[in-house]
Formats: C-alpha cells, structure tokens, sequence
C-alpha cells in the first residue's frame, strides 16, 4: 500500500452542492484527498519507483472542478491523478533491459498512441484503468520512462517541472515552425514575431523560438513570471492592462499594443489555447500567413472565429494533444540549455498537495508549483533539491 491522492466524484458532487454550482467558490483542496492505493504485484516489464517530487497540472483541476467534462465520472467514479513525476528505481522486472535499481527517472503521460505515435489518451488522466503519480510510490511499464538527465544543470524541482511542459512545448514549437515554414521559407522572412500566453508550456515554448533567434513575447498577468523572462530577452506584456480580454474593446487596444511592439507587423505564431478569453486575442493579433498552435481545452470545449477573414489572411490554426514518445525524449535534451523553468518560490509539501492545486485555481502562484514528495532525497539532489 503507498499514500497517493485520488478525486472521486463524490467528492465533486459534495463540493459543488456546498457552492451551489458558483465555481468562483470552488474549493479543489476539499476535493483532492489523501488516499490509499494498493500497487499492482510487479510484471517483467515493470518499474517499481519512489516519487520524488511531481509538478501541479492544470489539467488535475479541472477535473476536480468537473468543469469542462466530468472526467471523473467517466473513469468510473475515482482517479488518481498526476501527469509527471521524478523518480528513484526501486526494482525491475526480470525483462526490463533499460533501467535498474538505484537510477534516476522521468516518467512521461503518453497513454495509447496511435498508428503514428501520437497518444490517444493521456496517462493518469483520460487514459482507462491508469494510475498518476501523485503517490509515494508508483508501479509503471518500462515504456513509460526517460532517463534523467542529472548533469544539465537544474535542480530536481526544476526538473519536475518539465516532464508533461517540456515535451507539449517541444511539440507546439515543431508544429508551429514547420507550418509556417511551409508557407514562408526563411529566405522570405527570417526573424519572426513569437507570441504565447500565460503559463509554465508557454514559457518553455518562448524559450524555443528566442534560442532560434526570434522575437518573443509573453502575455502574463504574473509579474513575477515576465520578469524572470525578460532575463532570457522575452519580452512582457501585461494581460491584467487589457482585463483579460473581458470585452471587444480590451481586445482591440491589445491588438493596438501588438502593433506598435511589432512595428506593424503583427505576430506570425501565437501559441495559446484557442479557447476561453485569450481566443478572439490570439487570432486578432496573428498576421498574414500567421499560424496558431493550441494545446488543452480547460477553458472550454468549443471555438469560434470568422472563417473568411482567416481564409484571406491565410492563418493557419492548428490543435495539439501531446507529442510522442521520441519526441519526449528529445524535449530532455533541451533541459538546461534551452528549458529553465520559472518555479513557484515555495516547494510544497506532499500534505500540501490540495492547497497547492487550490492556489493553482485562484492563479496566485508566481512560477510552476512544484510538490516534494520524498523526504529523503538520493545523494545526487542532496536534501534541497
């Protein structure tokens, strides 16, 4: 048995019923408890690991919040999330050839992928009968690991940050790259205006294209975060000026702003969720030829957009679930050099689990939330991180 956290949807009933419905009220810590979870016996192909520490994902949230789809609900009633962990080995299976006891590892969520690689569902989520890890411990198959690249230079929190990011961002840059250079080669346009919003994958993205040698910009209502990138030449604005694009009119004075930060320009990839407020400002900004890479759906399931404005503009929009298994692999190899992480300045403690995903909700944090998991740390991390 190991103390992992689980949601059910009891819980969310509960929860909701006490708010009445007002999720401006939503309390997650009430509905992501601690638990108990009895480990598979372990197969030949399997990986028994300590947790060592897991990051916070939007993702758990809105499934403690039912809001979009009650997820929950449709895993049978119970979860046990988490997305992305570091770990220690603890033992292998007889037919496990990749790792062995003592190693360090990153565990990555791609669930059933199909013909192509890409994943179907996600781990510790949407895929059926799958275990997250926030845990103490954790039973997974050897596919589901990548080695940890100790010498890169990050911290262990900093690395718990990355292993759901690194890999979305790596994606969202390949695929917004390669659109737009399909459309205009580098010979026509080399530098190009790069605009993302918000969060950790979004900054990991900016990351990609100001190591390329293009112009970055961060939408963020967090001070904290646009000043950690300006350090990297990313350049901030500050989404609480346009009231998180509550009307028409904020929108249009963004848009104004983009224009005069651009030269006249305007931005020829956004990378954004295409829902929710930030939608209508995403596509407004984008120039001719401009593409929009999406990833998540929290803020909503559905999007719409004036189709023969973008045809004559011939904007590109492009929706991402999350990249393959090799494509995980390479995103490590970008960790330290082009991957450095803005970390929230308190690391919580695995009991602080819920308040930690409840500060998440009311967007208080000043960089990625990162959980402790283990109290005693290998010597490679020492007892700090």
């Amino acid at each position: 048995m190991t103390r992992a956290y689980s949601i059910s949807a009891e819980s969310i009933a509960k929860e909701r019923e006490r708010v009445a419905d007002d999720l401006s009220r939503f309390d997650v810590s009430r509905v992501i408890q601690m638990d108990e979870l009895e480990l598979r016996p372990m197969g030949p192909f399997d990986v028994h690991l300590r947790i060592l520490a897991v990051s916070a994902e939007h993702n758990v949230d809105h499934a403690a919040l039912a809001d979009t789809i009650n997820i929950v609900e449709t895993r049978g009633g119970k979860m046990y999330p988490g997305n992305s962990a570091v770990g220690e080995i603890l033992g292998v299976g007889d037919g496990v050839q990749r790792f062995k006891p003592g190693e360090i590892v990153l565990t990555h969520c791609n669930g059933a992928p199909d013909k192509f690689g890409y994943p179907l569902r996600i781990w510790g989520y949407d895929q059926p009968d799958s275990i997250g890890w926030y845990a103490e411990e954790a039973m997974v198959e050897e596919w589901q690991l990548i080695p940890c690249p100790l010498d890169c230079g990050l911290s262990l929190w900093e690395m718990a940050a990355l292993p759901l990011r690194a890999p979305t961002a790596y994606h969202l840059w390949r695929r917004a790259i390669g659109i737009y250079r399909l459309k205009v080669p580098a010979e026509r346009q080399a530098v190009l205006n790069v605009l993302a919003f918000g969060g950790g994958v979004s900054e990991l993205f900016l990351m990609l294209a100001a190591s390329q040698g293009h112009n970055a910009f961060f939408c963020s209502g967090s001070e904290e975060r646009r000043d950690a990138l300006a350090e990297r030449g990313i350049v901030g604005i500050d989404q609480n000026t346009f009231n998180r694009f509550a009307t028409r009119d904020d929108v249009r004075a963004f848009s104004k702003e983009v224009r005069q930060l651009t030269s006249g320009e305007n931005v020829h990839i956004v990378c954004d969720m295409l829902r929710g407020p930030v939608a209508d400002a995403g596509i407004n900004i984008l120039a001719r030829q401009g593409v929009n890479v999406s990833a998540g759906w929290q803020l909503a399931q559905k999007v719409t957009y004036n189709s023969t404005i973008q045809s004559v503009k011939q904007v590109t929009l492009d929706h991402v679930h999350l990249e393959t298994i090799d494509g995980s692999v390479a995103a490590t190899e970008l960790y330290g050099r082009v991957f450095k992480p803005t970390i929230h300045k308190e690391v919580y403690a695995f009991e602080d689990l819920p308040r930690c995903m409840q500060e998440m909700y009311e967007n208080v944090q000043t960089g990625i939330p990162i959980i402790r998991v283990a109290q005693e740390l290998p010597a490679a991390f020492g007892q700090t991180g």
